[in-house]
C-alpha cells in the first residue's frame, strides 16, 4: 500500500492530500529515510511523522486497504 493512503485509511493523519504534501516536505520518514507519498509500506516499518515541535513514531501492526474508523489505531503502534 501507498504511504499516503496507509496514513489516510490509519487516520494517522486525516487526508490523503495533507498526508501527500508531508511526505513531499520532507516531514515523514520510514525506517529512518526520507519517503515519498508513493512508497509502499510493509508490516514491521517504522515511520516517523514531523509537524512542528511534535514528533511520533510508529510501528506499522498490519496494511488493511479498508477498515472502520473505530479498529483504525490497531494498524500501528506508537514507539516511544
Amino acid at each position: 500500500m501507498r504511504l499516503d493512503k496507509f496514513l489516510k485509511v490509519s487516520r494517522i493523519i486525516k487526508r490523503r492530500t495533507i498526508a501527500n504534501e508531508a511526505c513531499d516536505q520532507g516531514k515523514v520518514l520510514i525506517n529512518g529515510k526520507s519517503a515519498k507519498a508513493s512508497t509502499e509500506v510493509k508490516a514491521g516499518d517504522i515511520i516517523e511523522t514531523q509537524f512542528g515541535e511534535r514528533k511520533n513514531r510508529y510501528q506499522i501492526l498490519s496494511v488493511e486497504e479498508h477498515i472502520a474508523k473505530s479498529d483504525a489505531a490497531g494498524l500501528y503502534q506508537v514507539l516511544v
